[in-house]
């Protein structure tokens, strides 16, 4: 096991990272523990059956992913990604109704010019 103090994860995260890699990392915070870091890899948990899509659904549902990554992660084509998260209830493209009048505006203008 190996230990970080929260200044030097902050200053050189890269370290802490490596170290995650081949063992638990302890985030002390002012001598108490604060957080785990745990490598993925090592652990072969992105290996288990339906991790990496659950993974990638959760992160792209959160907006912490694209949709592109996302499906790469989930070890997916984009296409299947997309039907994925389909039916689970989670919109694919997410407009706000100012943007959705600005793309319908640009449609307009583009159909009156073909």
């Amino acid at each position: 096991m190996e230990t970080v103090n929260v200044s030097g994860l902050k200053n050189n995260p890269t370290a802490a990272l490596r170290k995650a890699r081949e063992d638990v990392v302890v985030v002390m915070n002012r001598d108490r523990p604060d957080a785990l870091m745990v490598g993925l890899q090592a652990t072969g948990v992105l290996d288990v059956a339906g991790v990496r899509p659950a993974l990638a659904t959760a992160l792209f549902r959160d907006g912490h992913l694209s949709l592109a990554r996302s499906a790469r992660l989930a070890d997916m084509p984009v296409a299947e990604f997309i039907r994925h998260v389909s039916r689970l209830g989670i919109p694919v493209i997410r407009l706000d109704a100012e943007e959705a009048a600005r793309d319908m505006e640009t449609l307009d203008q583009w159909l009156a010019s073909s």
